[in-house]
């Protein structure tokens, strides 16, 4: 135990020496020290059990990682090899995307047409319990991993939604998650229906794709480019995107801890769907590179925003290998909007805000009186 405290007290000392905001002088540095050995003191002569090293040490570093961002976290070798191996189709998952908030498990998107999405999960949604395991006090990466699980295996998960007073138990198959990124339609002989799930790597070239073979048809009025429950994805296919409706100006910005890495994108001359409206819709499960698609249309005022409030996910992650072959993911920069506005943890706010109509509200059906409004307001 006199090894493990040596070398918990040897990390805390490397991460007050590497973070300036724990302190601004030496003297209070050595004071932090000073409790934090006291406290494992007690912890090794007076707590009840026999602590668990190396669960411990993992703590210690997740503690540090979590107390940034709900987005930084540390992976074990295990974690971070599982991440590494998830597509191979040994295991499957729910088709959420989360995110920490106080400690607790929050869904940031369910993704179209998976396992979660058609149980009913919803953007906002607390994961409260996965089986019979109490999810507060775990780290985001622990949660991940009991999700996780053979393909065909069940899982329950217990939420707690705002505005209802009892949890809500969902029992779900896990599956190999396949995202169809891009899908279109014409609606009402005359509206283009670009419906974007993920930003990956060919997410651009389908859209582009989509939009020529929507034009073919000469009595297209105008479009619509829902981003609902869209959880974000890769920041050269939010750019590329957006530039495919804007004639000039900027895009995005990213500030990062040093000043030379701060960034700025533009957009080139030419608007694939040759000026004609655009509505965007939006929702809470539209973060990250969906906020940056809709925030630049909306500042340039190339589009009108329907829906809800966005997520308010403005932060680059950036997975680091470590030598125990584990791997840190950590926050590197920070989005902001053509107007200089920061997205974390504000959104992006629409023009027209028209929520949910119904718990049996689903997004391009019937009950989807988002995109009804829109219709509505396309058809004049």
């Amino acid at each position: 135990m006199i090894k493990f405290q040596k070398i918990l007290l040897i990390l805390f000392f490397s991460i007050l020496l590497l973070n300036k905001s724990f302190s601004k002088n030496e003297e209070d540095i050595y004071q932090k020290i000073d409790l934090f050995s006291e406290v494992l003191d007690k912890i090794n002569k007076e707590y009840v059990d026999e602590v668990n090293q190396g669960k411990a040490m993992d703590a210690a570093i997740n503690g540090v990682l979590q107390s940034l961002d709900p987005y930084s976290a540390y992976m074990s070798p295990e974690m971070f090899d599982n991440m590494q191996t998830e597509t191979t189709g040994e295991f499957g998952g729910l088709g959420i995307e989360v995110g920490m908030e106080a400690g607790v498990v929050k869904v940031i998107s369910p993704i179209d047409n998976t396992p979660a999405s058609r149980a009913g999960v919803k953007a906002g949604d607390y994961i409260v319990k996965i089986n019979e395991t109490q999810v507060q006090g775990k780290s985001l990466t622990e949660a991940v991993e009991l999700m996780r699980g053979p393909v065909g295996t069940d899982i329950e998960i217990t939420v707690r939604r705002v505005g209802k007073k009892k949890a809500i138990i969902f029992n779900i198959t896990r599956e190999i998650i396949e995202i169809e990124s891009v899908k279109s339609k014409i609606l009402d002989d005359k509206i283009g229906y670009l419906r974007l799930t993920s930003f990956n790597e060919n997410s651009s070239e389908q859209i582009k794709n989509k939009i020529k073979e929507i034009k073919k048809d000469k009595k297209i009025k105008g479009y619509i480019l829902d981003l609902r429950n869209n959880p974000g994805g890769l920041l050269s296919q939010a750019i590329r995107i957006s530039d495919f409706f804007l004639d000039y100006g900027e895009i995005v910005s990213t500030k990062s801890r040093k000043s030379s890495e701060n960034r700025k994108w533009f957009s080139k001359k030419g608007d694939l769907i040759d000026g004609k409206t655009l509505i965007v819709l939006i929702n809470y499960g539209s973060a990250s590179a969906s906020e940056i698609v809709a925030g630049a249309l909306k500042e340039h005022k190339r589009a009108i925003l329907i829906g809800e409030n966005s997520y308010g996910k403005g932060s680059v992650q950036s997975i680091i290998p470590l030598k125990n072959k584990g791997a840190i993911r950590l926050t590197i920069s920070k989005y902001y909007l053509p107007s200089g506005e920061s997205i974390s943890e504000v959104g992006v706010t629409p023009d027209i805000e028209i929520e949910e109509s119904s718990d049996g509200f689903a997004i391009n059906t019937d009950t989807d009186n988002q995109l009804n409004f829109a219709l509505k307001l396309l058809n004049g």
